[in-house]
């Protein structure tokens, strides 16, 4: 399983980016897909979720403002932030469970000026 995240970046608060996640090595579209960040000092926490049918669910300190999707033709999750906080700041990581295990891949970070 491998899981590569990129679109990370430095942008000013109220800005938007949007992070990409190709993956290989199992069957995506059977699979939750995630988004992780870790800030500075603190632990990784949850972001947003797909699930294989497209629900999703996100951090309430994101919603309306990150949309998770995925394409599984494509093998890709993304993640669209807009309206970016200072808070949002961190290494923001794809995640998903396969064969009874969590996997992240190398994160991308994204740092939000205020």
């Amino acid at each position: 399983v491998q899981l590569q995240a990129s679109g990370g970046g430095l942008v000013q608060a109220g800005g938007s980016l949007s992070l990409s996640c190709a993956t290989s090595g199992f069957a995506m579209s059977f699979n939750v897909m995630a988004w992780f960040r870790q800030a500075p000092g603190k632990q990784r926490e949850l972001v947003a979720s797909i699930g294989y049918s497209g629900n999703t669910r996100y951090k309430d300190s994101v919603k309306g403002r990150f949309t998770i999707s995925r394409d599984n033709a494509k093998n890709a999750v993304s993640l669209q932030m807009n309206s970016l906080k200072p808070e949002d700041t961190g290494v923001y990581y794809c995640n998903t469970f396969h064969d009874d295990r969590d996997y992240f891949g190398r994160g991308t970070l994204v740092t939000v000026s205020s």
